[in-house]
């Protein structure tokens, strides 16, 4: 396998990984366990089912790490088209992580407030419970926040994956498209959160472009371009080396000019 398509399918491997933790922290154990606005509720479905939620933060833990990996097998992938651009991927790859890892505790804070610990006997369980649902929410916030640079990656990615010629050009254009509906997105949730919803749902769409290039990824692979080694110079080789007859054999890319 030429080692451009080995990287593809690497990348989409990681890529894959992705989609099956990050759903289960973001959309699952939420919709499962936190009842909006009613903190006395979350609190009984959390302990009740405290290992999901427990679950929940470690998936979230190990969605930021797979993201920084999979930010790494896209470089190896890209670097070669512009390493400007492969370089500005990876630095907003790696501070959505951050925050990601940052946001993690405030589900570990609400677990704590949940539980009631000694060092927290002067608050009354009510209490305990608004501040653990505050610290729920504080998460959400967190989330909402960090679309943002869900987004900003994608666009250095767009516009490498429309420069390679190994991958297509309406995936890039997809991806880049996908970086400004996240913007808006996190711009809504933040200044009209209750149109958020709808907002998503009308998004959906160009949020696919993900789900494409990873599906592309893995099992299409990079289009590798091939040279072939003409029948005269075949002859020749043949003639001078004893070479074997003319075949084809994989060409060695190079990335097409840019300017800035």
């Amino acid at each position: 396998m030429h080692p451009t398509n080995k990287a593809a399918r690497v990348a989409g491997a990681v890529y894959l990984s992705l989609v099956l933790t990050a759903p289960f922290s973001l959309l699952y154990v939420p919709g499962k366990l936190i009842v909006r606005g009613n903190a006395a509720a979350t609190a009984n479905n959390i302990l009740t089912h405290e290992m999901l939620f427990r679950l929940c933060i470690v998936a979230d833990l190990f969605s930021s790490v797979i993201f920084i990996c999979l930010g790494l097998a896209l470089h190896r992938l890209l670097s070669s088209v512009n390493k400007m651009w492969a370089g500005a991927m990876v630095a907003l790859v790696l501070v959505s992580a951050t925050i990601g890892f940052m946001n993690v505790l405030n589900n570990i804070a609400a677990l704590t407030l949940f539980h009631g610990a000694d060092f927290l006997a002067a608050f009354e369980k009510p209490q305990r419970d608004a501040l653990a649902y505050l610290f729920i929410r504080l998460h959400n916030q967190g989330q909402f926040m960090n679309e943002i640079f869900w987004g900003l990656w994608l666009f250095p990615f767009g516009v490498l994956v429309y420069r390679s010629g190994f991958l297509p050009r309406f995936l890039g254009l997809w991806l880049m498209l996908g970086c400004f509906a996240y913007l808006v997105l996190s711009l809504i949730a933040l200044l009209f959160p209750p149109y958020y919803d709808a907002a998503f749902r009308i998004a959906q769409p160009i949020l696919f472009g993900e789900l494409a290039i990873l599906l592309w990824l893995l099992i299409k692979g990079a289009k590798v371009p091939t040279l072939t080694v003409s029948a005269d110079a075949s002859d020749s080789s043949v003639g001078k080396a004893g070479a074997s007859p003319a075949r084809t054999f994989p060409g060695k890319l190079t990335a097409p000019p840019t300017t800035r």
